[in-house]
């Protein structure tokens, strides 16, 4: 297999577009390129689950991003939609708690879907961490939400590439590490606080990398998925 086509599969680019006619073009420039695509919330709300499965004829993976945390029987019944469609992998906040996590983890599981965490947002920091009344630092937050999910049987949480490291180290190398807030060097920041560079990312213990605007921002974005390894 061509070495970028495989670093490609590790790519989850983020379709965060005001309509269902730009993801759907997007989509088709990057048809065969081996990434996933990431469906949030605003796509999502233009479209629902219909687009999901246009997605799925063009070959591509699906992660499902609607961050979902609520009472955990609400969880479970929304899941069981949401798994009912072609969605390969879906998240919930860790915030929502143990019980609500453990109920959708085997909800997902029964569907043979893959479910991760939302630990902390990266495009919070310290102070915004502090405000909420966390004690203690990001990364400590990051590591204590991480724990609480992999003890729910949650396949693997959402955190910055910057915790990647010690998540290794603390969850073991099957926890699932997928990590936004990509920007390759020749790329803006943006409203990312917490960022890397897709290299140092995997060097770090990233499963999957999350990118948005560099490519779908991008002239040409097949061109810009593949710039991302140079």
């Amino acid at each position: 297999m061509d070495d970028k086509l495989s670093l490609n599969e590790k790519i989850i680019v983020a379709l965060d577009v005001d309509s269902r006619e730009k993801a759907v073009q997007l989509a088709r420039e990057l048809a065969g390129s081996g990434c996933w695509l990431k469906v949030g919330l605003e796509l999502y709300a233009l479209s629902g689950l219909g687009l999901i499965e246009e997605f799925k004829k063009l070959g591509f993976n699906i992660f499902l991003d609607l961050k979902l945390h609520d009472i955990p029987t609400t969880v479970e019944k929304t899941l069981r939609v949401l798994t009912s469609s072609g969605v390969d992998m879906v998240n919930v906040h860790c915030g929502g708690g143990y019980e609500m996590m453990a109920r959708a983890a085997e909800v997902c599981h029964r569907a043979d879907k893959t479910i991760i965490g939302v630990t902390v947002l990266t495009s919070m920091g310290q102070q915004e961490i502090a405000s909420l009344g966390v004690q203690g630092s990001t990364e400590e937050q990051v590591i204590r939400l991480a724990k609480l999910a992999k003890k729910a049987n949650l396949d693997g949480v959402v955190a910055s590439a910057q915790e990647s490291k010690v998540l290794r180290e603390e969850c073991g190398t099957e926890f699932l590490l997928v990590t936004p807030g990509i920007r390759p060097a020749w790329s803006e920041q943006n409203d990312q606080v917490r960022v890397l560079t897709p290299q140092k990312a995997l060097e770090e213990g990233s499963s999957y990398l999350v990118v948005g605007r560099p490519i779908t921002m991008a002239e040409n974005p097949r061109e810009a998925l593949g710039k991302l390894w140079d």
